[in-house]
């Protein structure tokens, strides 16, 4: 049960973080550790409860209280750059770690390294240039604003993009000086704990980082309705945003949410058909479509529809599927049994109710969760495929009209997170960007993103505001202060009555 990437293992998985120490778990119980390439165990990790939880908000209230509390924003910034620089040094170990853990082709798991020291550079940068606003109001006042931590935030965040969505939310959150307890998904445990032994390298105070691995039922449940939590960041389904919301409300906790996706693809006759089609392939292929802004719903112009249809054909044919370790590979399996067991059953569901252009089946030959990239052609917008999110490489096509619509389309669904409209006129792309209903408009281009750049949603996709806007982490206070020595703001004058 081997899952070093070198005969140096820099930390272990089989124990939480917690107070700056490195600890067993309180119930003693583990979970499997599973390579989803060939289904083998590959080690073990904390199964955290609710014992650990509260051992972990304990330690990072007690680091609010203590150093961590004290530490300015420019020595935070210092801090969050050094974490960078040391996530650099291990880019190679990390991305190693990352294709056992969830089956992502090393390349793709390398750029999520490189973009995790790239977070933290950011908000290294960010820490002492966040600032509140002064507020025009009467002669002899003064009213500004503040922005403070909530305190005790915590993360729980999915197996897609473990790096990168630790480094956008705990990234930000310890940047305004909270202290953070981390419950990562338990299909992708293993870089967040190794995240939190380089922390620790980079000099990150006790308590500030706390890592609890568990299930989502157990550890995740008591995370979402501790009482000493002042601020819940929440990445994954929409079903368990739903669990999530109901859970915080017992105790008034603001929440971040970025939930699901069912990105629409608008390509017009003017387009570029060939970089729009490589673009497609690329935006719900890539990490096995387990991409909540994956492109999946191709809504295309009916006078060009047959040739891109065909294009996408021709080109899905070409994706290398195989081991993430070779550097051939373009998709490598889906991270879980229960992931690949869902997308199958989609994919036959599927196949009733649309045409099936390619792929459509198991990958034959390789012991691990791989799914053909698939596409369907002719899906109405009352079909599932149309509808829901397939979490996996599948692709939905379906005919346009003109411009309204395939806006009305863009818009038929129960996701805003993202979208991406393919056309060489800049006019209708500034039109149509104003009128889809979705967090991001990609233009021309497709799934761009950066830490300066924010990432919104809306409807069932949730509120998500990360990335380079770090106020989500924050609460604002508003301070007025009166300059006056006489009247000094409403009152009724009750001591300057005379008595009767």
């Amino acid at each position: 049960m081997n899952i070093r990437p070198d005969p140096d293992l820099f930390f272990d998985p089989s124990k939480c973080f917690i107070g700056g120490r490195w600890i067993a778990p309180a119930g003693g119980d583990y979970l499997a550790v599973e390579n989803p390439s060939d289904g083998t165990t590959i080690g073990r990790i904390p199964r955290g409860t609710k014992a650990d939880i509260d051992a972990a908000v304990a330690a990072a209230q007690s680091a609010l209280d203590g150093v961590w509390g004290r530490t300015p924003a420019a020595e935070r910034g210092r801090i969050l750059s050094r974490i960078g620089m040391k996530v650099l040094e291990r880019v190679d170990d990390l991305a190693r770690i990352e294709a056992l853990d969830v089956g992502k082709p090393l390349k793709q798991a390398r750029a999520d390294a490189l973009a995790l020291a790239r977070y933290m550079e950011f908000y290294g940068g960010a820490a002492d240039k966040v600032m509140g606003e002064t507020i025009p109001y009467l002669d002899g006042y003064t009213v500004y604003t503040l922005r403070q931590p909530h305190g005790v935030t915590g993360h729980i965040i999915p197996w897609n993009y473990p790096m990168q969505i630790l480094g956008r939310s705990v990234g930000a959150a310890l940047c305004m000086g909270n202290a953070v307890v981390l419950k990562p998904a338990e299909e992708a445990c293993l870089t967040a704990i190794a995240f939190a032994q380089i922390a620790q390298e980079a000099g990150l105070p006790d308590g500030a980082l706390n890592v609890v691995p568990g299930l989502g039922e157990e550890a995740g449940a008591a995370l979402t309705t501790h009482p000493g939590v002042h601020h819940i960041s929440f990445t994954g389904s929409v079903s368990v945003g739903q669990m999530i919301q109901r859970a915080t409300a017992q105790n008034i906790v603001p929440l971040t949410l970025e939930l699901g996706g069912k990105s629409p693809q608008l390509v017009f006759p003017d387009a570029d058909l060939g970089a729009a089609c490589e673009a497609i392939i690329w935006s719900f292929c890539s990490n096995a479509g387990q991409i909540c802004t994956a492109g999946t719903r191709a809504l295309v112009h009916a006078d060009v529809y047959d040739e891109v249809v065909g294009r996408l054909a021709d080109l899905v044919r070409r994706v290398r599927v195989g081991d993430p370790m070779d550097d051939a590979t373009h998709v490598g399996p889906l991270a879980s049994r229960r992931g690949l067991e869902k997308v199958a059953a989609m994919v036959e569901r599927g196949k009733k109710e649309a045409r099936l252009v390619v792929g459509g089946e198991r990958v034959e030959g390789l012991p691990g969760y791989y799914f053909q990239p698939t596409i369907f052609a002719d899906v109405a917008p009352s079909a599932e495929l149309f509808q829901e999110e397939v979490f996996g490489p599948v692709l939905s096509v379906t005919p346009f009209r003109d411009e309204d619509h395939a806006v009305a389309l863009a818009n038929d669904a129960q996701y805003a997170l993202a979208s991406n409209v393919w056309t060489a006129d800049l006019r209708r792309a500034l039109r149509i960007a104003e009128q889809i209903d979705a967090g991001t408009v990609w233009c021309g281009t497709s799934r761009l993103g950066d830490p300066h750049m924010p990432l919104r949603a809306a409807q069932k996709s949730g509120g998500s505001h990360y990335r380079g806007l770090v106020d989500v982490f924050t609460r604002e206070k508003l301070v007025a202060v009166s300059l006056r020595d006489e009247d000094r703001g409403p009152h009724w004058a009750l001591a300057t009555e005379r008595a009767e």
